[in-house]
């Protein structure tokens, strides 16, 4: 079986394929999704800037060739998963979700962090592309638990980690150094207990 984050052209098929839903799939990215990725980037500059980080100096543009490739590479890191959402009509990239510093052993856990495409936002896409992560997380993945943390005025991001059941657990005072400050964030987190529940309370059969 060839492995689904490849990036050979025997692999830029199904086998790039994570999960499916209504309107939306989600896959590994490769590396001829460079030009719409960057132009994703590009359209999404201003609406994501409040929340990011700042890249380091002498560090390629984030919408350059090079910082693309750099992305993908580290998407071969077994400790990343770097994963596109995608529109089932036309295969348009909508967004991306991204799991950083996978933890095995006794934590089986990781950090989540996730971006809309700035054309498509408002329209419902990531809700559903959250859905499917989560059951690439808990079910491919078999992780136990996930965690996002946000910054408490970003509330689009808030309302879809909420809406999928993410738990409020704390806060982290001066988390994550943004547009040159120490930016605070709330941590939002789901075990897969957190997740089966959710299933069964919301399946009127169970």
């Amino acid at each position: 079986m060839s492995d689904p984050k490849a990036s050979t052209p025997e692999s830029q098929g199904h086998s790039s394929l994570l999960a499916s839903g209504e309107r939306v799939c989600l896959r590994y990215p490769r590396f001829d999704d460079e030009e719409e990725f960057l132009a994703f980037m590009r359209a999404s500059r201003e609406l994501h800037r409040p929340w990011v980080p700042l890249r380091p100096p002498g560090a390629p543009g984030d919408t350059s060739a090079e910082a693309f490739q750099a992305w993908m590479m580290a998407g071969e890191d077994p400790r990343t998963e770097r994963m596109l959402l995608c529109r089932l009509s036309d295969g348009a990239i909508l967004g991306r979700f991204q799991l950083n510093e996978i933890a095995r052993g006794v934590f089986q856990s990781a950090y989540m962090s996730y971006a809309v495409n700035a054309l498509f936002a408002g329209q419902g896409f990531m809700r559903e592309g959250m859905e499917l992560t989560l059951q690439h997380v808990f079910t491919t993945l078999g992780l136990h638990r996930v965690e996002a943390n946000i910054q408490a005025t970003n509330a689009p991001s808030i309302a879809i980690a909420k809406g999928a059941g993410f738990r409020l657990e704390g806060f982290s005072e001066r988390y994550l150094k943004i547009a040159g400050d120490w930016a605070d964030h709330e941590r939002w987190a789901m075990t897969v207990e957190d997740w089966e529940g959710r299933e069964r309370v919301s399946d009127p059969s169970s």
